[in-house]
């Protein structure tokens, strides 16, 4: 053998290397019809879209099917095709079970903080929930209030990868049912958070079946969704070189509650908009 030959390494791919571009656009294709004509979504705000890596945080609602996610990655891809990836950091139950290499190959990744800074560096928009479950099950008379349940990650997220943050505020997701309670009480009675690590045990009204705590499943009201995404941040050179991120997290925080009141009282009827 010549001394330079070598043998074919094999190198394991990573989450963020699974997406899939072609199947990305299939799935937006199929996406589309629900998401513009049962939501009427309209994603504000993306002519001032930063290029490159950009941490987009938004908050979340919806409950089971939280629409966040598909209504801005609808309007991202038609506005700037499908050449640069759009990530959603997400929780590693969507990829237990057969489904899960969907999911990874249509950009959603587990959320840490490995994954998070790869994809940034590589120069994808990473979405970010940071409220999560806490965020999305929200009481429908909170809808308006940006509540991360004082999660921060997310800044040291885009401080490690140095790209801005992209604050995205969306109402109208948590009017396709009532959402009554997070049932906190409820799954701390039932001793869930010992059992399954599950701190909430949502409570709302929606149809067919009425009163539900998660089951049975409800099928979503057609409610108008919509998204403002709003002007980048840039944290080193807006608070230095060796940021605080608490006050990071409260200035962001509070332009997206400032622009999510904006929305609301553009908002004339619930579930119509």
């Amino acid at each position: 053998m010549n001394a330079n030959d070598t043998d074919p390494v094999d190198i394991e791919p990573t989450a963020v290397t699974k997406w899939d571009p072609g199947l990305t656009e299939r799935v937006m294709g199929i996406l589309r019809p629900l998401i513009k004509g049962y939501h009427r979504a309209e994603v504000r705000g993306l002519e001032d879209f930063p290029k490159g890596g950009a941490l987009v945080v938004g908050n979340h609602s919806g409950g089971l099917f939280a629409m966040d996610v598909p209504v801005f990655a609808t309007g991202f891809y038609e506005k700037f095709g499908f050449d640069r990836p759009v990530y959603t950091l997400s929780h590693d139950i969507i990829f237990a079970g057969p489904t899960g290499d969907f999911f990874r190959k249509t950009g959603f990744i587990p959320a840490n903080h490995e994954n998070a800074d790869e994809a940034l560096r590589s120069g994808g928009v990473v979405v970010v929930f940071p409220g999560g479950d806490y965020d999305v099950y929200r009481p429908t008379r909170s809808e308006s209030k940006i509540d991360f349940g004082g999660r921060t990650g997310y800044v040291r997220a885009a401080i490690n990868a140095g790209v801005p943050i992209v604050p995205s505020v969306s109402i109208g997701g948590q009017e396709a049912q009532l959402f009554l309670s997070r049932g906190e009480g409820m799954a701390k009675a039932l001793r869930l958070d010992k059992l399954l690590r599950v701190k909430i045990l949502p409570i709302s009204f929606g149809f067919p079946f009425g009163l539900s705590a998660v089951l049975p499943v409800n099928v979503p009201l057609p409610t108008k969704i919509v998204t403002q995404v709003l002007p980048p941040i840039d944290v080193v050179g807006l608070f230095g070189e060796e940021p605080d991120v608490d006050e990071v997290d409260a200035h962001v925080r509070q332009v997206m509650q400032q622009a999510l009141d904006e929305l609301a009282k553009q908002r004339r009827l619930p579930v119509l908009g």
